[in-house]
């Protein structure tokens, strides 16, 4: 694999208490160009975390002295590190759960450590153009501020807490006011990813929803658009007729299903795919139970 050369400078922070997993972790990392560091627990990461200050951090879900939930949400108290998350468990409640203290993303054992590399830098190109020379300029509606170039978004005037994917879903929806889009669509357009969990892009809808609605549960500016997905809608933009209601407060499956337009074969979702680089083989396993 060769080095990424806009990522080589990159220090990555691997957080797993088994050794093995993340002696392969780390192992593709360095091929792949990146300066790697290695905790074992809770604790030991958020040390080494504050004295590195690493440029993304791998983090596993189940780890020993502090989960790796408690670390995330520390981790993003004291900054705008991305974080990848390392889940054995197949549960969507804890992929959810990571996202909503906010990982950036996540990856289920058993996967390959190709692919992760392959998420890590398309988080990292995320960051880096965002900050690089001639970025888009600043974008302003409905009291919303975002400036794409010093990565920084303001709701009347007090900073908002976003995620990386956050603040680019934030972004690409001022960009296009007043149009609908899919899931699939905003996980390839905002993402650049054609395959994965369209519940990702549901989980980052709502957590938006949470910091840039005045009333999540009754949302005026992000609408869900029955059968196709979501809209951004600010004064000046005209609503697109004949949309019907729907609920306003949706769990995630609702919701799901209210951007799926589930029952209706003329919507089409992406399957989950964990492995698209190396289906045969190179996939870290899943920890033992017990």
């Amino acid at each position: 694999m060769q080095p990424p050369p806009q990522d080589h400078a990159s220090r990555v922070l691997v957080v797993d208490d088994d050794p093995t997993v993340a002696e392969v972790v780390a192992g593709y990392l360095e091929r792949g160009g990146y300066t790697v560091d290695r905790a074992g627990d809770g604790p030991g990461a958020l040390e080494r975390a504050g004295a590195l200050r690493p440029d993304l951090v791998v983090l596993d879900l189940m780890l020993p002295g502090m989960d790796g939930l408690e670390v995330c949400r520390r981790l993003r108290a004291k900054g705008p590190v991305p974080v990848i998350m390392l889940t054995a468990r197949g549960d969507e409640d804890d992929r959810i759960m990571g996202l909503e203290v906010g990982a950036d993303d996540y990856v289920t054992k058993p996967f390959s450590p190709r692919e992760l590399v392959l998420r890590v830098q398309s988080v990292l190109r995320r960051s880096r153009a965002a900050r690089a020379p001639g970025a888009v300029a600043t974008l302003a509606a409905a009291g919303l501020w975002v400036d794409p170039a010093a990565r920084r978004a303001t709701k009347g005037g007090v900073e908002l807490a976003l995620t990386l994917r956050e603040f680019d879903l934030l972004a690409f929806l001022l960009r296009h006011p007043g149009q609908a889009f899919g899931r699939e669509e905003l996980m390839r357009e905002v993402w650049g990813w054609e395959f994965g969990d369209l519940s990702t892009v549901t989980v980052h809808i709502r957590r938006l929803r949470g910091k840039v609605e005045d009333d999540p549960a009754a949302p005026r500016l992000i609408q869900t658009v029955w059968g196709v997905g979501y809209r951004l809608d600010v004064p000046d933009v005209p609503d697109v007729p004949d949309v019907p209601d729907v609920p306003d407060e949706l769990d995630v499956q609702d919701e799901e299903e209210a951007a799926s337009g589930a029952g209706d074969p003329a919507v089409r979702t992406v399957p989950s795919v964990h492995d698209p680089l190396d289906p045969q083989g190179g996939r870290v396993p899943p920890r033992a139970e017990g």
